[in-house]
């Protein structure tokens, strides 16, 4: 489980990773939160940026926590949390880029 764990971890490292690129970025274009769908026009590219950054970085720290019943052992029935917890996570983040983000960036 421990193999389990750090791959999970990885993938948190991964959001955090995008989190920090994001929100220390010098681009001027705006970052796209949806795979495959452009940016809607945006108000303030940094800002914009620095927030996406920010929801990145929260979600890769929740998600790395989330991942911690996996140290459990094999049969531990807290694994479910962490499945669980990273689908609300994920639909959180969504709802939280929607009516916070979006709604404050849109031009």
């Amino acid at each position: 489980m421990i193999a389990a764990f750090c791959i999970w971890f990885l993938m948190a490292l991964c959001f955090i990773g995008l989190g920090i690129y994001n929100f220390f970025s010098k681009k001027k274009s705006a970052f796209g939160f949806w795979a495959n769908a452009k940016v809607f026009p945006v108000t303030d590219v940094k800002a914009y940026n620095r927030a996406l950054g920010k929801l990145w970085c929260v979600f890769g720290v929740v998600f790395a926590l989330l991942g911690l019943p996996l140290l459990g052992g094999q049969n531990s029935p807290y694994i479910l949390l962490s499945v669980l917890g990273a689908m609300l996570e994920a639909i959180a983040a969504m709802v939280v880029y929607v009516t916070v983000i979006e709604k404050k960036y849109r031009r």
